[in-house]
């Protein structure tokens, strides 16, 4: 029996096609017409829909490169299923270089929407219908905020049993433990049975290619797994698993001069950096509140009291993750990492 179209927007997309949707949403002050524009491929075949998104904080750009190299990508012949890719989620934000909709709105915490509610309700709300809703799975891509650095990360509900599945395939050197925020994505795709996994990576209106090949091998392993895409198997270290993180705070305001990286391996204790006085007259340390990996940072001198100034996830085998880290860097440094087709 032949498979019928994927039909979005009102649109149809034949098996085996590709087509770009555009999904009308409002218009900007001055009239021009925005949409939420979305790559549909079709597999010939039955399988999942999965879905693939970027720049739901506008200024996160990390993750529109993912999409970029996934759709340009020579492993992507879509066999079975069928993969939605939204590169730029809030295209206002992305346009202005914000973290926000022009009415001051978090995306990530206006889900579900509304179709009459405020312009970020109702980009939620198109983005949560038309795509997450007809999807089985999603990779939602992120990056840390403006002045601030993440290490390649998955974040993910461990208690959900789909989702970790997930993200143990997609590979990344670390997987955190995170609940769901209300009014996030992940919360209102997993009220639809739709489990979601979130790569964090890199920085806020920065895009580094170490961050970009993680989360493209990443993205294709997710499909390889969902036996939407045949590639050759290549045995890869498991990730790491922290149930929990900790963030080190400025208890003072200064100038922040930073001791240790992200993916440093640090001592419960441990000094990783100081707050200096701009007028010379003392510093305060920074000491590490548990033993782990450093996975975020900030990367802004000039800081205030209680500014979050490392992000440390709590593992008992951090030694093991800090040589599987430094590895992935070695791999990128000489242009050894796994050509696309080889990808698993």
């Amino acid at each position: 029996m032949a498979r019928g179209a994927f039909t979005i927007g009102g649109l149809e997309v034949a098996p085996g096609e590709r087509r770009l949707v555009n999904l009308p949403l409002s218009a900007l002050s001055n009239r021009t017409p925005m949409a939420l524009p979305v790559s549909v491929t079709h597999g010939k075949r039955e399988g999942p829909v999965l879905f693939v998104s970027a720049a739901v904080h506008g200024d996160e750009l990390t993750g529109v490169a993912i999409c970029r190299r996934l759709l340009a990508s020579k492993a992507l012949s879509v066999g079975r299923g069928t993969l939605l890719v939204v590169p730029i989620v809030n295209a206002f934000g992305f346009i202005s270089h914000s973290r926000y909709l022009p009415d001051r709105r978090d995306l990530n915490r206006s889900f579900p929407g509304s179709v009459k509610g405020s312009l970020a309700a109702q980009l939620a709300n198109l983005f949560l219908t038309e795509v997450v809703a007809r999807s089985d799975y999603g990779v939602d891509l992120h990056s840390a905020a403006i002045h601030r650095s993440n290490l390649p990360q998955i974040r993910v509900d461990s208690h959900d049993e789909g989702a970790l599945k997930l993200a143990e395939a997609f590979g990344a050197p670390i997987i955190v433990h995170s609940g769901l925020r209300p009014g996030s994505l992940r919360e209102a795709a997993r009220e639809r049975q739709v489990p979601v996994i979130v790569y964090e990576a890199g920085e806020g209106l920065r895009v580094d290619e170490f961050s970009v090949r993680i989360g493209l091998q990443g993205v294709l392993r997710v499909m390889a797994h969902l036996g939407m895409i045949r590639t050759r198997r290549v045995r890869r270290a498991a990730p790491v698993l922290a149930i929990d993180s900790r963030w080190v705070r400025a208890e003072e305001s200064g100038l922040f001069r930073p001791f240790r990286a992200i993916g440093d391996h640090v001592a419960a204790g441990e000094r990783i950096g100081v707050v200096a006085d701009p007028y010379g007259e003392g510093e305060t340390d920074l000491v590490a509140n548990c033993a782990g990996i450093i996975i975020g940072r900030a990367n802004i001198p000039a800081i205030n009291q209680g500014d979050a100034l490392f992000h440390i996830a709590k593992v008992e085998n951090a030694s093991r993750l800090g040589a599987h880290y430094d590895r992935l860097e070695r791999e990128l440094a000489s242009e050894t990492m796994l050509d696309e087709d080889e990808i698993i």
